[in-house]
């Protein structure tokens, strides 16, 4: 074992606060990282705050984790000491059930193993990207070719960048498509990037007038405040596919008016209570449907880092000291962000 150093939440009522702990020594099929930068996600603030009431103690937050391979086991061939490398939410998974077998592990029907708070249905607690190094099997990692000066900006793409792009691409959004976006955030300023990129036309729905015009430099071609009901009624049928970002409660009727016949709304935001229930009539009249994405496969979060190098799309961040994380858990949850609170884990120490 080696000692590891980071900050934890000791409990749902205290403040993270500096962590020593142990991570296992690298085995044969294992890669060391030495984490240069962690992405800071609404999921790391559920759980440290137990919201979800699911969260093992001491926790150590942290799925968008970016840094350099300091070892490797001899079994490992696709990576070597010096490389860049990333770790995303899954660290295991059964890797016998269907969903794993065809590369789908966010889906694994024996739960995945997080990369923090342990395994989905119960087992040892695992810790997170707020920590120096992290050890994790080679299946798991994967490969950065963003340049080196946009490796911060890489971070929250293992979340963030996942969360959005494996339901354009499992809904096969392209050039011809017609795309909305539901909510200017972390995930929704990604989702605009992606789409874009991918050759869509690109609607971003907002409550605030004010994001118009970063929405537009992103790449959406189109703002639509959504509290506006003439705006809403304009987009009344036309859109092809909805990603829905928004982590609260609400109506999802004025968003399912936009579709056209067979358009489906993808929900990826993750409130804490339900949404109110749809108006039937507006699904079958015009056989919309509405569903769910959860991050991706450890295959399909390569593909996404491979498309966002080659396109040059990083996530919009601000780079924070370790020991900010508690203010900018507070700033987070005011929206005082643009858009990524990215830790810079050379302040751990400092």
């Amino acid at each position: 074992m080696s000692q590891a150093y980071g900050y934890a939440a000791l409990s749902s009522d205290q403040p993270l606060t500096a962590f020593a702990f142990e991570r296992r020594e690298p085995g044969p099929d294992d890669v060391r990282i030495e984490i240069l930068y962690c992405g800071v996600c609404h999921s790391d603030l559920h759980t440290a705050r137990n919201e979800w009431q699911n969260t093992l103690y001491p926790s150590v937050p942290g799925h968008e984790i970016v840094g350099r391979v300091t070892a490797v086991g001899g079994n490992v061939k696709d990576f070597k000491v010096g490389d860049l490398a990333g770790v995303g939410c899954i660290v295991d998974s059964c890797r016998s059930c269907a969903s794993c077998k065809e590369g789908e592990e966010q889906y694994c029907e024996n739960g995945f193993t997080g990369t923090y708070n342990g395994p989905l249905f119960g087992g040892e607690n695992t810790y997170g990207g707020y920590s120096d190094q992290i050890v994790v099997d080679a299946k798991y990692v994967l490969q950065i070719r963003h340049d080196e000066a946009q490796l911060a900006a890489v971070a929250p793409l293992l979340c963030a960048g996942i969360t959005t792009y494996s339901p354009l691409a499992h809904w096969k959004v392209g050039p011809g498509s017609k795309v909305g976006v539901v909510g200017l955030g972390g995930l929704g300023h990604m989702a605009v990037k992606i789409a874009k990129a991918m050759g869509a036309h690109v609607v971003l729905f907002t409550t605030s007038p004010n994001k118009r015009d970063d929405a537009l430099r992103l790449g959406a071609d189109e703002v639509v405040v959504s509290k506006d009901e003439a705006q809403m009624a304009a987009q009344g049928s036309t859109l092809d596919f909805i990603v829905n970002t928004v982590a609260a409660p609400h109506n999802l009727d004025p968003f399912l008016n936009a579709l056209k016949r067979d358009g489906t709304m993808a929900l990826v935001g993750a409130p804490d209570q339900p949404h109110p229930s749809p108006g039937v009539f507006n699904l079958i009249l015009k056989r919309r449907s509405i569903a769910g994405s959860l991050i991706g496969g450890i295959r399909e979060t390569q593909e996404m880092l491979d498309f966002c190098a080659r396109h040059g799309i990083v996530s919009d961040i601000e780079t924070i000291r370790m020991d900010a994380i508690n203010d900018a858990y507070e700033r987070m949850l005011k929206g005082d962000v643009k858009y990524r609170f990215v830790i810079d884990m050379a302040t751990l120490k400092a």
